[in-house]
């Protein structure tokens, strides 16, 4: 066939904008990939974190210490969302409004339990699926006699995924303290998945606080986590290997160990059958408590599960059917004397997950 006649033939002009249009998308995509690989966060494998604020009292042996723990849920994900990668249909599951309604209440119930340490999990300061609302600089403001800490474990310039794209986002865990913080580091955990889904993934961390005990030589270290969630299970047990090493080498230093947030697991201790994932939904891992030294203490409250699944909005749900789990806590090392803890039942109003308190006193 002459070129005239490839010029005028339907079939081929089909052809040549059908190849235009691949091109197009592989050179959009190559783009896309060099964006996102020039722009990924790549903390080292320990960094130093700045301390925020003058809080200089200083821990006494003998002395009550209250902690809340709670994963807040970038303050999006009340009662009223669903999400996605938990089997859900939404990307960002709530509004302006609503964010700073859950932001305000979170903020509004930590002050009514007076805690003296106050450990976070997922606050943002500027992320798309948060509204760019700066969490991290609010809850700052909220608590202005502490000092606080943040480590970022999730920061993406742009995530294209899924339709529509989660977008930018800056987001991390937080301790703020009425005691005096001798030092803060994060020290990078093992992430289980590859090039190019890790550029966009968690890079999950342990936020460690030193705090100094009056009359002691030795430190209280205080372990701020948020363990991996959506990997097939190998990432987890890595995750957990590394956290067991480094509270037991802190233990074996003479330190006061104690290690609280979100594990995405339940302790072998606990009994799994009321929190059993249900056919089709996300199930949590397990962490072997035999695995770890005599004399660690793993703290769970079965009486109330500490977080929901995000398969479909609680809002209009049959309670009694919904899916919960137990998967926050404290691992507390013997020379901790654990005075009470319980998981506070909030109804998942204002996040997916129930804040949990412990009340400590180092012998």
């Amino acid at each position: 066939m002459s070129n005239e006649k490839k010029k005028k033939n339907p079939f081929f002009k089909i052809l040549k904008a059908i190849l235009v249009f691949i091109m197009i998308a592989i050179l959009l995509f190559a783009g896309l990939l060099v964006f996102l690989s020039v722009t990924e966060y790549k903390p080292a494998e320990r960094e130093s974190i700045t301390v925020d604020g003058n809080a200089d009292k200083e821990i006494q042996k003998g002395e009550t210490i209250k902690i809340v723990s709670w994963n807040v849920g970038y303050c999006a994900l009340g009662d009223n969302a669903d999400f996605f990668m938990d089997g859900g249909k939404s990307v960002f599951s709530s509004s302006k409004e609503r964010t700073e309604e859950n932001l305000d209440a979170v903020i509004s119930f930590i002050k009514s339990e007076k805690p003296s340490i106050i450990l976070l999990q997922e606050t943002d300061d500027s992320s798309d699926r948060s509204h760019r609302i700066n969490e991290t600089a609010s809850l700052r403001d909220a608590f202005d006699s502490y000092s606080s800490t943040h480590a970022l474990n999730f920061k993406v310039a742009y995530l294209p995924y899924p339709i529509p794209p989660m977008g930018k986002i800056s987001s991390g865990i937080m301790t703020l303290s009425e005691y005096k913080i001798e030092s803060a580091e994060r020290i990078q955990l093992p992430i289980p998945f590859k090039w190019p889904v890790s550029m966009i993934n968690f890079k999950r961390c342990l936020e460690v606080n030193r705090f100094p005990v009056e009359g002691s030589e030795n430190e209280l270290v205080l372990v701020n986590l948020h363990l991996e969630a959506y990997d097939d299970g190998g990432g987890k047990v890595l995750q957990t290997a590394a956290l067991k090493g480094f509270l037991e080498e802190e233990s074996g230093k003479g330190n006061y160990v104690i290690a609280g947030g979100d594990f995405n697991q339940i302790f072998s201790s606990e009994d799994p059958e009321p929190f059993k994932a249900q056919e089709g939904k996300w199930a949590p891992g397990i962490i072997d408590v035999s695995s770890f030294d005599d004399g660690w203490q793993f703290l769970m409250d079965e009486r109330v599960p500490s977080c929901r699944s995000l398969d479909q909005p609680l809002v209009g749900a049959d309670p009694e059917s919904f899916q919960y789990y137990l998967i926050d806590g404290f691992i507390v090392s013997e020379n901790v004397k654990v005075s009470s803890y319980e998981t506070k039942d909030l109804g998942f109003i204002n996040s997916d997950h129930n804040p949990v308190v412990l009340e400590f006193v180092l012998d």
